[in-house]
């Protein structure tokens, strides 16, 4: 696939905008609490909200849903176990956001589901 710099560059968006909605509107208490325990309804619930979303951004910029589908279950499960590590991280450690190693769990959660569109992107581009 050959895509323009801008098309990659409304992809990105796309991702960036679906991740705000998924993470800081749509995300429920249910989704939040117990996101440590390994088999967490809510979480699965969660990744799969930003999955959703990613179908659609792709969609957006013509990719196909031969691509979309493998590539979204993949996002799937990593966005499931990013999440998890952090609840479990978090909850084991007794960090709240009143800790520093509660923002550096947060940020290192972020930055991950961030590196997540960027391979996913890369993939899109092969």
């Amino acid at each position: 696939m050959v895509a323009s710099y801008g098309t990659l560059l409304i992809l990105l968006c796309l991702l960036q905008v679906k991740h705000m909605l998924a993470d800081y509107f749509l995300q429920t208490r249910w989704m939040l609490d117990g996101r440590g325990r390994y088999l967490h309804m809510g979480t699965f619930v969660h990744a799969g909200i930003h999955a959703g979303g990613s179908v659609l951004a792709f969609s957006l910029v013509g990719a196909s849903l031969a691509f979309v589908l493998p590539v979204i279950l993949l996002e799937w499960a990593v966005h499931f176990h990013i999440d998890w590590w952090k609840g479990r991280h978090t909850s084991t450690q007794d960090l709240t956001p009143a800790d520093p190693g509660y923002w550096r769990a947060s940020g290192i959660d972020q930055a991950l589901h961030q590196l997540t569109y960027i391979g996913m992107i890369w993939l899109w581009l092969l």
